[in-house]
């Protein structure tokens, strides 16, 4: 363990069991470090990956699986050693747990959940997202309608608080060099991880339909499970040597700024902190209707909505915005002034601070 500090109002453990970084991780790390000026902040952790990037104290744990008994000893060790008093954890394998360790140890459990997630059908359900817990964190009323659809949670135990995001510190690390040359004078970006969910397939096909007869090629920075299906898909529809895969990046921001259309994909979402990066970088930026996004974004005005697994839809928005410069610049002026108003940092840890001081006290 490194670096405790002492005397702090309210000490809070924030888990994480996460093997690769993502938007998860990225959150926990901003609201750690947020919570961390007025609080005593833990981090319990899986991979050296994740745990390098925390400047709190911070424990290695295993994880192994939702009864893990090692982790679970270890987590009343942590809470009786340092007054925990409220876990907070962000990985589904962490929710149960954390409910354990906190009904052990008679100390308050709020989950944090980032995506849509149905919970009827069962008892599971009812025992990690009620009995073992305290509140949940969402970032999307969308989620929060999905819950209060499983008939046994109440509206008042769910929180929406979206994402903060630091636009100095994005444009900060956009201006970074790298290593990154392409001879095509248009081109589009994705962000996130190369996964089902994600419908990297769908924004294949997509651009595929659209980069038909125009000199464009398209960036996806991120890895994942389905990697080589997807590179194999570019092979098949003939655009392989138009996709460039950057792999994992540590600081994606100067690719996604170098590009002039940011894309997102995905089939199932809350909200995308790679979406709303790529809004502060003040690129124009099309999603599918997946999760919160539509919360944020308005149909050609600050973006461009598409439905799920419709890679017409996708080729007809890039098409459209490519012919139209001054459209392009409008929708990515109107979404930097979206982004830079609702996600604040400073807004996400008043709300943050506010609402776990409410679970604590309760």
């Amino acid at each position: 363990m490194e670096n405790a500090p002492a005397g702090d109002i309210v000490n809070m453990l924030f888990l994480n069991s996460a093997r690769r970084w993502g938007g998860n991780e990225k959150w926990t790390a901003l609201a750690a470090r947020q919570c961390s000026e007025e609080h005593g902040v833990y981090l319990a952790y899986r991979c050296r990956e994740i745990g390098r990037r925390f400047e709190i104290p911070k424990y290695r744990l295993p994880f192994h699986h939702e009864a893990d008994l090692i982790t679970l000893f270890c987590l009343i060790s942590i809470i009786k050693k340092h007054r925990i008093r409220l876990l907070i954890p962000t990985k589904r394998k962490d929710y149960a747990l954390a409910g354990i360790a906190s009904r052990f140890c008679g100390v308050k459990n709020v989950l944090r959940l980032g995506i849509v997630r149905d919970l009827k059908g069962k008892w599971i359900y009812r025992l990690v997202y009620d009995r073992l817990c305290d509140g949940i964190v969402v970032n999307a009323h969308s989620i929060k309608q999905m819950l209060l659809r499983s008939g046994f949670l109440k509206p008042e135990k769910i929180q929406v608080i979206y994402n903060g995001i630091d636009p100095d510190k994005v444009m900060q690390d956009a201006g970074e060099k790298v290593a990154f040359e392409s001879h095509f004078p248009f081109l589009v970006s994705f962000l996130g991880e190369l996964s089902a969910r994600k419908g990297v397939d769908t924004l294949l096909r997509g651009f595929a339909l659209f980069a038909d007869g125009i000199k464009c090629g398209l960036i996806i920075i991120g890895d994942g499970s389905e990697k080589e299906s997807l590179k194999g898909l570019a092979y098949e529809l003939g655009i392989a040597h138009r996709v460039m895969f950057l792999g994992f990046r540590s600081n994606p921001y100067p690719f996604i700024s170098q590009s002039d259309i940011f894309v997102t994909t995905s089939r199932n979402e809350g909200l995308s902190n790679a979406l709303v990066e790529a809004m502060i970088l003040k690129k124009p930026v099309i999603s599918t209707r997946a999760g919160g996004v539509e919360e944020i974004l308005r149909h050609r005005e600050n973006g461009y909505l598409i439905p799920v697994n419709h890679p017409e839809e996708l080729a007809r928005a890039l098409t459209e915005l490519f012919a139209d410069f001054k459209l392009r610049q409008h929708i990515a002026q109107a979404g930097w002034r979206s982004a830079v108003e609702r996600f604040s940092l400073e807004r996400m840890k008043s709300e943050l601070i506010r609402y776990f001081s409410r679970v604590v006290e309760a």
